[in-house]
């Protein structure tokens, strides 16, 4: 208890230098929150995809399409479940700042391939029975204010002109790693409009949603579904939901990689503040070091003084930044919620904090309770004053 209280006391000795310590150390941690949040929010997509799902698209490119008469074919194979399709369709919603993701889905066999989208019974039913109606996530809804029965209107860009709509519901996730910020509609509406205006592009889809009976057989029925059309003009390439989704997150790798690095850094930079802080420390207490060494304490005494001091300030440091992560990636997650829909902070996230910060405050104590316990006590009283 003694030595408790001359650590407390030590550490606030220089208030302002250890509150400029603590201070940075929350900073560093927030900052290191926030850049693995954003990491995990840029593989919220492949973290919530579904073992139980593939996706098949064009083995060429997913800009082209395939014919909608491959759904039954693909139904048939064995180890199928169910088969939905869909089209990314890229309407603007009154100007380009407010992009959100769009598609025209086939709506039964779609959101039942996609329990994770919940929908009312009446709004469901409302949106199955108006060819012009669609379906909302909750926080686009409230992006925009849109209520049920408002009539919304998408400017075409790879289906040109003006698509208009009814909200006829507005789904909420089963957890919050459900994306909430889509837009679908009926993709009959937009192809029964392709046959009027542009004939070659209908009955054509971008991807089909397939449902597996044992999600271990996936690489099997894979191969299988493309097999189906090897040889023909629109030859496919299926695969599970997590790499379709791995392969738009391995397009910006590189900023990925660069994000991870930095948050790291930030951790080292940090070490090399405290660890000067410490260093200063044991610089000026050396007299008092020896003046303890005289009284009887003992080395494990002072190398308990110098790491808890240490201890102390980085995980008061810990506290704070730990505390400040929620409400500060909150609103950062809504000022970039078109952007990352799914931003959470992961618990695996503070523990990293805590884990760090304890090895940051060991780390930085080294040094500075090898030169307290090497000093000799004559030497040390002739420093004092």
């Amino acid at each position: 208890m003694y030595l408790l209280r001359i650590l407390f006391r030590n550490a606030w000795r220089h208030r302002l230098r250890t509150l400029l310590t603590i201070l940075g150390i929350t900073i560093a941690l927030l900052s290191f929150g926030l850049l693995r949040t954003v990491v995990g929010a840029w593989y919220a997509g492949v973290n919530a995809s579904s073992a139980g799902r593939l996706i098949t698209r064009n083995a060429v490119s997913l800009i082209f399409s395939m014919p909608i008469s491959y759904a039954e074919r693909i139904r048939r194979v064995e180890g199928v479940k169910g088969v939905s399709y869909a089209n990314w369709f890229g309407g603007i919603y009154i100007t380009e700042k407010n992009f959100f993701p769009n598609f025209a889905i086939e709506p039964r066999g779609y959101l039942e391939l996609y329990p994770e989208f919940v929908v009312s019974p009446e709004q469901k039913r409302a949106f199955l029975g108006d060819r012009k109606g669609c379906l909302a996530g909750r926080k686009l809804a409230e992006r925009f204010g849109w209520k049920i029965g408002d009539s919304i209107t998408l400017k075409g860009t790879i289906y040109p002109g003006n698509w208009e709509f009814v909200l006829r519901g507005i789904y909420e996730g089963v957890d919050k790693a459900t994306d909430e910020s889509q837009f679908f509609f009926h993709w009959d509406y937009l192809n029964e409009t392709l046959k009027k205006t542009v004939p070659r592009r209908a009955d054509q889809t971008g991807v089909f949603i397939v449902a597996l009976q044992h999600p271990q057989q996936a690489a099997e029925t894979s191969l299988a579904v493309d097999a189906l059309f090897k040889n023909s003009l629109a030859e496919t390439l299926t695969e599970t939901e997590k790499a379709f989704q791995l392969s738009f997150v391995s397009m910006t790798e590189a900023i990925v990689v660069a994000i991870r690095i930095v948050s790291y850094v930030v951790i080292v930079i940090i070490l090399a503040v405290v660890a000067n802080t410490m260093a200063m420390t044991a610089r000026e207490r050396i007299g008092e070091y020896a003046i303890f060494k005289a009284m009887g304490f003992r080395s494990g005494h002072i190398a308990a003084m110098v790491f808890g001091e240490s201890l102390f300030i980085t995980l008061s440091g810990c506290v704070i930044g730990i505390a400040l992560t929620f409400p500060v990636a909150t609103a950062f997650g809504n000022s970039m919620e078109a952007f990352f829909p799914v931003f959470q902070v992961d618990s695996a996230t503070m523990y990293l904090d805590v884990v760090f910060s304890v090895l940051i405050g060991m780390i930085a104590a080294i040094f500075p309770t090898w030169r307290a316990i090497r000093i000799k006590i004559a030497d040390g009283l002739r420093r004092i004053g």
